[in-house]
């Protein structure tokens, strides 16, 4: 017996959203989460126990984790514009070798050589301008107040720190604001309906078929 698809009314005419949709959809939010746990273990472990050995290691660990998972959900977010899409993808792809470098090349661990190099956030920053991409995303499209909260506070915090310009304790307390807001974010998205993270799949037709015209006739 087969089952009956919704046929959703587009800009650019009808669509359908196929269980690959939903599934790319539950996939980018299942990534979120997890970055957004990551974040936040980090944050909480950071303030409340210090930076001890077994803290900075666990710290690097729930960095490489958080990252993995950024990158899957940047694979599987759905962003009308495609070379805005593979920025994002390029940010994230640039700021994760810039991590490995820099944990090759100090002997520290790489939270421990953030904080006391910030010129080193010019090699990994580039993760978290990606993921401020995916804040300013959602800000755009739902209007969310933690994400067009968060959209301005995460490059005011790294600017901040790689210029000297934030004290220690502003900063912790901005960290502190990142972590639940990301975490409130995360599970705001868990519960919200998947229709609209697919978006206008008519749009995305619209521009497919605008690019491979571009490329018959160059």
């Amino acid at each position: 017996m087969s089952s009956v698809r919704e046929v959703y009314q587009g800009q650019f005419g009808e669509f359908v959203i196929t269980a690959e949709d939903r599934r790319e959809v539950i996939i980018y939010r299942a990534g979120l989460m997890v970055a957004a746990a990551c974040f936040a273990i980090a944050t909480g472990l950071t303030l409340a126990v210090g930076t001890n050995a077994l803290v900075l290691n666990a710290l690097t660990g729930l960095y490489g984790l958080g990252c993995v998972a950024l990158g899957v959900s940047l694979f599987t977010i759905h962003i009308y514009m495609a070379a805005l899409h593979r920025t994002l993808q390029v940010f994230w792809g640039v700021g994760c070798l810039g991590a490995i470098a820099i944990s090759v090349i100090f002997d520290t661990p790489l939270l421990q050589t953030s904080y006391e190099h910030p010129v080193v956030l010019w090699a990994t920053g580039f993760t978290f301008a990606a993921l401020t991409g995916i804040f300013i995303k959602e800000a755009f499209c739902f209007g969310r107040l933690e994400t067009m909260a968060l959209a301005p506070l995460v490059p005011a915090l790294l600017m901040g720190h790689l210029t000297g310009l934030l004290p220690d304790s502003l900063k912790a307390n901005l960290l502190a604001v990142w972590a639940v807001l990301f975490l409130a974010f995360a599970l705001r998205k868990c519960v919200q309906a998947i229709p609209p993270d697919i978006g206008d799949k008519s749009v995305f037709a619209y521009l497919k078929q605008q690019r491979e015209l571009r490329s018959q006739t160059n």
